[in-house]
C-alpha cells in the first residue's frame, strides 16, 4: 500500500506551511500530493506551484470540478501539468454538488453520471491527441452548422496515459467509476464498511468493463492525528465531520449524510443534519458519534495507526491519502513522519 498526502484547499489558513509539508512528503517518499478546489483556490495553480518545488512526488487534483471547465480545457490543463512536472500529474475529476455547480458555476446539476461519462470520454480523446469530434447528450464537438472543425491537442503530454480518477460516493457513481476510470477518490472511508459502501460497486464496474481490480487505485483520504488520547484527538474532527454529514449539501441531497446512513448511522446522521441546518453547528458537532470519527480517521499512537493501516489494506485500499492534522507546521510534519513510520511497522511498505 502506498501513501499520499492531501493539502486540502488553499486559503484555509495554513498556506505558508503547505509547501513545506509537500516537500517533506516528497523527501519521505510519499507517492502523491493532492490538492482540492471548491469555490476558492483552484487545484491546477496549486499543483503547478508544488510540482515546481518538489522532485519525485506525483501531484494530483482531488478534484478538478467538472462544471468548472469544458472537457477540452481540462485535457489541455492535464497535458500541460504532466509535461511541466515531468510526468507526475494525476487527473482527479468530480461533479461537485448542486449548491456549488448551480450557485457558483451556473451549471445545472442534472444527470451527473451521464455528464461524467461523456466528460471522461472527451478528455481521454483529447489527451490522446486525436482530432476531437464527439456527439453526445451533453456535448457536441464541433458544433454543427458552424465554422468549427475537428482539431487536436498541440501539447504532447509526458506520458501516453495520464491516470484519471473520479471522486465517487454513491453506489451508481462508484460502479461507473470502476468502469471508466483508473482510480477512485473516496472520502469518509471506514475499513469495516469499505467493501459494502464502495469496493463491491467498484468491482462491479470493473467487471462490466471486462477488467479486474488489478491496477485500479482505491484511494481514500483520512485525517491523521498522532497521540495517546484517542478521544481527545477525535474531538478535533467533530466540526469537520459535522460539516460534511450535516451541512455539505441540502437536506434532500447530501451524499455524505447518505454514506453515514449506509454505515449504520441513520439516526445520528439525521440528528447531525437537523442541528447543522438549523444553525446549531456546535450541537451538530457534539452529536457526531465518537465511533464514526474513529472509523473514518487515523487516530492514536503509531502502533494503533499501523493496525488501522493493515485493516484498510485488507479492505482493498491501494493508496492511503493522509491529511495530517496540527495547529503548527511542526505538528503537521510530525504527523506526516508518523504516517511513514506506521506504514513501515504495518509491514505494508
Amino acid at each position: 500500500m502506498r501513501l499520499g498526502i492531501n493539502l486540502g484547499y488553499w486559503g484555509a489558513g495554513m498556506d505558508g506551511d503547505n509547501l513545506a509539508v509537500a516537500q517533506e512528503a516528497d523527501r519521505l517518499g510519499y507517492d502523491v500530493c493532492w490538492a482540492a478546489e471548491a469555490y476558492g483556490s483552484d487545484a491546477p495553480t496549486v499543483l503547478s506551484w508544488v510540482a515546481a518545488q518538489t522532485e519525485s512526488i506525483d501531484v494530483g487534483s482531488a478534484i478538478m470540478q467538472i462544471p468548472a471547465r469544458q472537457p477540452a480545457m481540462t485535457a489541455m490543463t492535464a497535458a500541460t501539468l504532466d509535461s511541466l512536472s515531468g510526468g507526475r500529474f494525476r487527473l482527479g475529476l468530480g461533479v461537485s454538488g448542486p449548491q456549488v455547480s448551480e450557485g457558483w458555476y451556473g451549471v445545472k446539476f442534472d444527470k451527473p453520471l451521464a455528464r461524467t461519462r461523456e466528460y471522461v470520454e472527451i478528455v481521454r480523446k483529447a489527451m490522446s491527441r486525436e482530432r476531437l469530434s464527439y456527439e453526445g447528450q451533453h456535448w457536441t464537438l464541433p458544433l454543427p452548422d458552424g465554422p468549427g472543425k475537428p482539431i487536436k491537442l498541440t501539447v504532447h503530454p509526458q506520458r501516453e496515459h495520464i491516470p484519471l480518477y473520479i471522486a465517487a460516493i454513491g453506489p451508481k457513481n462508484l460502479e461507473q467509476t470502476g468502469e471508466i476510470a483508473d482510480g477512485a477518490l473516496l472520502i469518509f472511508p471506514s475499513a469495516e464498511h469499505l467493501e459494502d459502501t464502495a469496493v463491491k460497486y467498484l468491482r462491479a464496474g470493473r467487471e462490466k468493463a471486462g477488467k479486474t481490480m488489478e491496477g485500479f487505485d482505491v484511494c481514500p483520504t483520512l485525517p491523521l492525528a498522532v497521540g495517546e488520547d484517542v478521544h481527545g484527538l477525535a474531538d478535533m474532527f467533530r466540526p469537520y465531520t459535522a460539516l460534511y454529514v450535516g451541512g455539505m449539501g441540502s437536506r434532500k441531497q447530501n451524499f455524505y449524510n447518505r454514506l453515514a446512513q449506509r454505515m449504520g448511522y441513520e439516526k445520528e446522521a439525521a440528528e447531525i443534519q437537523d442541528k447543522y441546518l438549523s444553525g446549531d453547528k456546535n450541537g451538530a458537532a457534539a452529536a457526531v458519534p465518537h465511533q464514526l470519527i474513529d472509523q473514518t480517521t487515523l487516530l492514536g499512537p503509531v502502533e494503533r495507526i499501523a493496525e488501522r493501516m493493515r485493516a484498510y489494506a485488507a479492505a482493498g485500499v491501494t493508496t492511503l491519502t493522509l491529511a495530517p492534522a496540527g495547529f503548527t507546521l511542526d505538528e503537521r510534519i510530525t504527523a506526516l513522519r508518523a504516517g511513514t513510520d506506521a506504514l513501515e511497522r504495518s509491514g505494508l511498505a
